[in-house]
């Protein structure tokens, strides 16, 4: 009976032994769990990279905005000075093509105005595609 005992020990401290060789002895495991590691490590960096460019992206179009309006904001004071300051020369001033008067507002409405719609097209035909006439 002792020697049934010592059997089923042997069997059950041989089953642990090979268990923890295996776990820790195995070379497949092991670059598994080393690969799964660095993935994880690339997706966080990814994702830091990510939010980056999104950080980047937003703080570029803020100052662009910016940039935007203090240009409209040095035309309208160009625009306003040269028609103070040379009115006699209303047909040679650099600005005079923009129709600009002074104390209106700044608006989309002023800017896009129906009067003048985009010109898309040509006036007439330009004969490009004609053939040619021999006479």
């Amino acid at each position: 009976m002792t020697w049934e005992y010592a059997l089923i020990v042997g069997l059950v401290v041989g089953l642990i032994i090979g268990a923890l060789a295996m776990r820790f002895g195995n070379r497949k495991l092991r670059q598994q769990t080393a690969l799964q590691q660095e993935l994880d490590k690339s997706r966080a960096e990814l994702e830091t990279y990510r939010q980056e460019l999104v950080n980047h992206f937003s703080h570029s179009a803020e100052l662009l905005e910016k940039m935007a309006q203090d240009y409209r904001q040095f035309h309208k004071h160009m625009v306003k000075s040269s028609t103070t300051l040379l009115p006699d020369m209303a047909s040679s001033n650099p600005f005079s093509y923009l129709n600009f008067k002074p104390g209106a507002a700044d608006s989309e409405e002023d800017r896009m105005s129906p009067e003048h719609p985009p010109r898309d097209y040509s006036e007439g035909a330009s004969g490009l595609f004609r053939p040619e006439r021999k006479e």
